[in-house]
């Protein structure tokens, strides 16, 4: 999002962190009925025209969406979209596009206020190694053939009772409805969200073998120290790798492979 949409995706973000502040908000129905406006405007190409029209007053725009859907959403998501369409747009699909980020953040922060957002993390993490690498299920998730119901049965049936509630939830909502993203992509989107309820930086660490667990927290301590940041650490085990470690913390590579280093010193003598 650039400039306008940006600012206003700032703001909301803000107002949901200061509802979902209160205990008598369920942030996992919010999360739901975030989605359900999300999918609504998703189809309806119109109204998010008309919602995010800069020509019309915000005010009458919240007056819109309160006659529109207010009778059918709790209060709380009544509000958050009544600020939404006040603000202004660069463009009607990033109203949508917000609108699924913060249903997203709705999910997580339910998984944050019962303790268990750093499983959703590890969840989303190595779900996401499972797509990977088995091309049957990727397939079947992404087949556009298939319906909802069968994409949501599978997903229960994989990850009913193994993983958290919030994970299900969200794995599933992308799923079901990609909006034009890959599953790897939204899985990823996703995990970066998960790392940033904590203000954390996601590092993923390579190795030929499990790591123990002084070595994750020796690594965890100097990557906070390197990047100045908490790091949250999701592992991943190669065997290719065949020593030594490769961190990735976004774009940035550390490589300490042995891998790696028999690969450059190859080239270096190609050359």
């Amino acid at each position: 999002m650039n400039g306008a949409s940006r600012e206003a995706l700032a703001a909301a973000r803000e107002r949901l962190d200061a509802l979902t502040d209160s205990t008598s908000v369920d942030a996992a129905q919010l999360a739901d009925e975030l989605a359900a406006v999300t999918a609504l405007l998703d189809r309806e190409a119109g109204l998010r025209r008309v919602l995010t029209d800069p020509a019309q007053p915000g005010e009458a725009k919240a007056q819109l969406v309160q006659r529109l859907i207010g009778g059918q959403v709790s209060s709380p998501t009544a509000d958050l979209l009544s600020g939404l369409v006040r603000s202004r747009w660069s463009q009607p699909r990033d109203l949508v596009d917000a609108l699924e980020e913060l249903a997203d953040i709705a999910d997580l922060t339910a998984a944050e206020k019962t303790g268990t957002l750093d499983d959703v993390e590890d969840e989303l993490f190595r779900f996401g190694r499972i797509v990977a690498s088995s091309t049957g299920l990727r397939a079947a998730l992404t087949d556009r053939a298939a319906g909802t119901s069968a994409k949501t049965e599978l997903l229960h049936r994989l990850l009913g009772g193994r993983a958290k509630p919030a994970t299900e939830r969200l794995v599933t909502r992308l799923a079901t409805a990609p909006r034009g993203r890959s599953l790897e992509a939204g899985l990823e989107s996703l995990s970066k969200l998960a790392a940033e309820r904590r203000n954390r930086v996601v590092a993923v660490v390579t190795s030929a073998v499990p790591l123990s667990d002084g070595q994750k927290q020796r690594l965890g301590a100097a990557l906070t120290k390197l990047y100045g940041r908490r790091m949250h650490l999701n592992l991943d085990v190669d065997p290719e790798v065949i020593g030594g470690i490769r961190v990735q913390v976004g774009d940035e590579v550390i490589n300490g492979s042995l891998a790696d280093r028999l690969d450059e010193a190859a080239r270096r003598m190609a050359s």
